[in-house]
C-alpha cells in the first residue's frame, strides 16, 4: 500500500473535501457539528484542535488548527455542497412521493436486488424499507378516519357519508409536515433518488461531480502534505467515481500532495446493485486497483444505516486482479463508546449514522480529528493495519457489468 507522500514527512499542511451524503441541510451544520465535537474528542484525548476561517476559495468551509502532541497542523476543510440539489429532489408533492414509492419498491424488488441486499446485511434494507411500510401506513390511517367519519356523516345522508375523504389529504399533510421527527419522506426520496435511473447517476448530479473532481485536481497542484477527501454514507460513492475521474484524467502529480480517501458508514451496495449502475461499478473496479491513492473504508455493525464490514468493490462483484482496496475496519461503536454513552445511542439510527464524524469517549484508531487534523497522513497512519476479521468480501450482486 503506498502513498504520493513521502512516507516519514509529517503533515503541517492538508487539504480535506467532505462530501456529504443525501442530505438537504445548509452545510454550516457540518462545521457545527465538528467544532462541537472536535472539541469534546479533544478534551478526552489531550490535544487542541482550533476552528478558523476558511483560508480557501471554498464554496463553504473552515480552517483547523491542530496541535497534536509536539505537531501542529493546519488543515482547510471544505463541503463539497450538493444540498441544493438534494432539496430540488425531494420537492414533492404527497401524491408525487407515492408514486415514488411504488416506483422504487417496483425497482428493488423487480430487479432483485432487494433481496441480494439482504444477503449483505438486514439494517440498511431495514431501513430502506421503512418509509415504504410507515408512508403505507399514515396512508391507512388517513383512509381509516375517513371512513369513520363517514359512517358518522352517512346518519345524515346516505351520499354524504363520501365527504369523509375529506379528511385525508389533512392527515396526510400532517404527517408530512411532521417528517423531522419520522423521516419517512426524507428516506423515501434518497432511496428514490438512486433507483430514478436504475443506479444511473442524473446529469445534475454528473455535472456537480465533474465541479468537485476539478476542485481538488487544483487543490492537488497547491503546497499541501495531504489531500484528503471524505465521503460519508451516499458521498462515499460518489467520492469513488470523483476519485477515479481524477486519476484517469492524471491529474494526480508524482510528486504532489498524498491522496487519501476516507468512506464512512457507505451505502454503495443500494446503488451498485441496480442494473444500471455500469458507471459505478467501473469505477469500483478502477479504483481498487490504484497506487495513487490510499482508500481507507470505515463503518460499524452498530450503524443499521450503513452495510457494515462490506467491501464495497467485492460484494458488487467487480473486484479485479491485483484489487488492493479499500482497507475495510470497524469504527466498533460498541468498544470505542463507553457502555452508558452505547445505551444512550444505540437506538438512535440516525444519530449513530453520524457517530463517524463525532467524538467517541474510548477511542480506537479510528479518530476522525487525527485523520483530519493530525500530523500523520492517512496512509502512515493506518498502513500495516490489518482489515477487519468479520468483512464480508463475497460476490453478492445480480449485475456485475461495467459498460451498457
Amino acid at each position: 500500500m503506498s502513498s504520493n507522500a513521502p512516507v516519514h514527512a509529517p503533515v503541517r499542511r492538508r487539504r480535506v473535501f467532505y462530501i456529504p451524503g443525501y442530505d438537504p441541510i445548509p452545510p454550516r451544520r457540518y462545521r457545527e457539528l465538528y467544532r462541537k465535537e472536535s472539541a469534546v474528542q479533544a478534551d478526552i484525548s489531550d490535544y487542541e484542535i482550533n476552528i478558523l476561517p476558511s483560508e480557501a476559495k471554498a464554496r463553504f468551509g473552515w480552517g483547523v488548527q491542530g496541535r497534536i502532541g509536539r505537531a501542529e497542523v493546519d488543515a482547510q476543510i471544505e463541503v463539497l455542497v450538493w444540498s441544493d440539489i438534494v432539496k430540488h429532489s425531494m420537492d414533492q408533492g404527497i401524491l408525487a412521493t407515492y408514486a415514488q414509492l411504488i416506483r422504487t419498491a417496483a425497482t428493488y424488488i423487480g430487479t432483485g436486488a432487494l433481496f441480494r441486499l439482504m444477503r449483505l446485511r438486514k439494517g440498511p434494507v431495514i431501513a430502506a424499507l421503512y418509509p415504504v411500510g410507515f408512508l403505507l401506513a399514515q396512508l391507512g390511517l388517513a383512509l381509516l378516519a375517513a371512513w369513520i367519519l363517514g359512517q358518522g356523516l352517512s346518519l345524515l345522508h346516505p351520499l354524504a357519508g363520501w365527504g369523509g375523504l375529506v379528511v385525508v389529504p389533512l392527515i396526510l399533510e400532517w404527517f408530512r409536515r411532521m417528517d423531522g421527527r419520522f423521516f419517512a419522506y426524507y428516506l423515501m426520496h434518497d432511496y428514490a433518488y438512486s433507483a430514478r435511473h436504475l443506479g444511473a447517476n442524473p446529469p445534475e448530479l454528473e455535472a456537480r461531480m465533474a465541479e468537485f473532481t476539478s476542485e481538488i485536481a487544483i487543490s492537488l497542484q497547491e503546497d499541501s502534505d495531504e489531500v484528503l477527501i471524505v465521503g460519508h454514507s451516499s458521498g462515499a460513492h460518489l467520492g469513488v467515481s470523483i476519485l477515479a475521474d481524477l486519476i484517469r484524467a492524471g491529474d494526480v502529480p508524482k510528486h504532489g500532495p498524498a491522496l487519501s480517501f476516507l468512506s464512512l458508514g457507505q451505502v454503495v451496495p443500494m446503488v451498485s446493485f441496480l442494473p444500471r449502475a455500469h458507471r459505478l461499478r467501473a469505477d469500483l473496479a478502477y479504483l481498487s486497483t490504484r497506487e495513487e491513492l490510499f482508500w481507507l473504508d470505515v463503518t460499524a455493525p452498530g450503524d443499521g444505516c450503513a452495510f457494515a464490514l462490506c467491501d464495497p468493490v467485492s460484494v458488487s462483484g467487480v473486484a479485479p486482479e491485483g484489487k488492493r482496496w479499500p482497507l475495510v475496519i470497524s469504527a466498533a461503536f460498541t468498544q470505542s463508546l463507553s457502555a452508558e454513552r452505547w445505551r444512550a445511542l444505540r437506538w438512535r439510527f440516525f444519530r449513530l449514522h453520524f457517530q463517524y464524524l463525532c467524538a467517541f469517549d474510548r477511542p480506537k484508531d479510528y479518530d476522525y480529528f487525527q485523520i483530519t487534523a493530525g500530523p500523520q497522513t492517512l496512509a502512515q497512519r493506518f498502513t500495516g493495519r490489518p482489515p477487519s476479521k468479520s468483512r464480508i468480501e463475497r460476490a453478492t450482486s445480480g449485475y456485475t457489468s461495467l459498460a451498457p
